[in-house]
């Protein structure tokens, strides 16, 4: 149920924007004040984010940044990322490429690592949402994008950093120092971005719902897989996001939620290590609701529903 940026196949290009120590890369040491603000620790949190050129990816990227976070951000639209980058001088890795291109990513990872070290977390946000209808020839293609961006990008998001993760995840904290001494303890987190239209199959949406639906029972698959690894696996399950793609819905979308703060709630969230979560915790009730409704209620309630628009592909 969120708004999300459209992934189109484009040469891959990797620009740094670091000014990282070399002798440090690894350890992701940064400057103790980012932007005219001390740092909360020595540490930098490495961060990898798809769909960072927009709506929320992009507010998670700023957010992150703003938190003195070193980013990996990945998507499409080169100029974009520019851009973020020039907001946050130093600390933005850009990596313009299709997450259904498994050989960039890979690329991407491999060069992030090489540069940084291994993310602490890595967020697989990029999707599309559009209207579908079966019963349209033309909207085959259409289901086909949906479940490769959505699903399959997710999984080709994540796999060149889980080996990697694991095996850092088993060495000891690293002896460095830090405001009060003694060891840091990391971290490592997949997070997928799923949606509350996975919880049940919406009208005018069979493969939004039907992706969604796909990546939490693939999240929970992965969580199932990595569990003891140190490595988390966390679902976020977003509601309504204001975005300009969401402005053209012709439906209510109730306890909608600005991308700052929506971003804000994700960031909590992970931090947190929660397994599963729906964002606002208001939505989570609603689908809730949907998930007990009867097959019977649940049809006559929804039959009639407004549809978003087709063809937006």
């Amino acid at each position: 149920m969120r708004s999300e940026e459209r992934e189109k196949p484009s040469t891959p290009l990797f620009t740094q924007s670091s000014i990282l120590n070399p002798s440090r890369n690894y350890l992701g040491l940064v400057p103790l004040v980012v932007r005219g603000r001390p740092l909360r620790s020595h540490f930098c949190l490495r961060v990898v984010i798809t769909g960072a050129s927009s709506g929320l990816g992009l507010a998670l990227a700023r957010h992150y940044l703003e938190e003195g976070a070193v980013v990996a951000a990945v998507a499409r639209r080169a100029e974009l990322l520019q851009a973020l980058a020039a907001e946050f001088p130093g600390r933005v890795f850009c990596y313009a490429l299709d997450v259904r291109d498994a050989a960039a990513i890979r690329g991407a990872a491999d060069d992030f690592i090489s540069r940084v070290g291994v993310p602490d977390v890595v967020i697989a946000n990029a999707g599309v949402s559009v209207g579908t209808l079966t019963e349209y020839a033309e909207d085959i293609d259409a289901y086909a994008q949906v479940m490769d961006i959505n699903v399959l990008g997710m999984v080709k998001t994540f796999q060149p950093f889980v080996a990697s993760m694991r095996e850092a995840a088993g060495r000891p904290p690293s002896p460095l120092s830090s405001p009060r001494g003694g060891e840091r303890e990391r971290h490592f987190t997949l997070v997928g971005i799923a949606s509350v239209a996975g919880f049940r199959g919406l009208p005018g949406a069979g493969a939004y719902s039907a992706s969604k639906a796909a990546a939490i029972a693939y999240l929970e698959s992965l969580r199932v897989e990595l569990h003891g690894s140190g490595v988390k696996v966390v679902t976020l399950c977003p509601g309504y996001i204001r975005t300009p793609m969401t402005d053209i819905n012709p439906y209510a979308m109730p306890f909608i939620l600005e991308a700052d703060e929506a971003a804000r709630r994700v960031a909590r969230a992970i931090a947190r290590q929660k397994s599963f979560a729906v964002i606002p915790w208001q939505m989570g009730l609603v689908g809730m609701l949907l998930r007990l409704l009867p097959r019977w209620l649940y049809d006559r309630l929804f039959a009639h529903a407004p549809h978003k628009p087709r063809g937006l592909l």
